[in-house]
């Protein structure tokens, strides 16, 4: 989770969570950095990425950030309650016993834009939440060698190279 302060100097910092059709949840305290920042300004961002030991490759790792908003619901609110039930659904009793603090807060984190990652070239612009909810649009702006190279030159050009492995991450894809 990333978050900024009041004078937009950014912070991130990790933070278990859970999440519905429409929004992540988060249960943090108003004594941590991203507590009191989210509680000032609203405005963050997200970022789920896929572990490095099942990459393929660790410099196209699969991974979506998002833009969110954030809202801490009102204690005992209906939405408070499905972020508490959420997060202990996923993560055991410890968010519940967290949110029972008079210094903890659940959050809402309401995704606005984002962006999704699957391989090289292969990344998607999102819109409007999380799945099925979200519009998805193909990025075509590719990678460009900075090397003037050819078959002649005796250099490698490395936009085939991505270019063949955004295609081979396609193929995988589909099957």
């Amino acid at each position: 989770i990333d978050s900024v302060d009041q004078d937009g100097v950014p912070f991130a910092s990790y933070a278990p969570f859970a999440a519905d059709d429409r929004s992540f949840y988060v249960v943090l305290s108003d004594i941590a950095v991203h507590g009191k920042n989210l509680l000032q300004e609203s405005r963050g961002s997200v970022l789920l990425i896929e572990d490095e030991d099942a990459a393929e490759e660790l410099f196209a790792r699969r991974r979506v950030s998002y833009q969110i908003r954030a809202e801490a619901p009102e204690v005992n609110s209906a939405e408070w309650s499905t972020g508490v039930e959420l997060l202990e659904e996923r993560l055991g009793k410890m968010p519940r016993m967290l949110s029972e603090l008079d210094d903890f807060r659940v959050f809402r984190l309401h995704p606005v834009s984002g962006r999704y990652v699957k391989g090289f070239g292969a990344a998607y612009a999102l819109a409007g939440g999380l799945r099925g909810q979200a519009s998805v649009d193909h990025l075509t702006d590719g990678h460009r060698s900075r090397r003037k190279g050819g078959e002649n030159s005796g250099e490698k050009n490395e936009s085939h190279d991505i270019e063949a492995n955004r295609k081979q991450n396609d193929s995988h894809q589909a099957a």
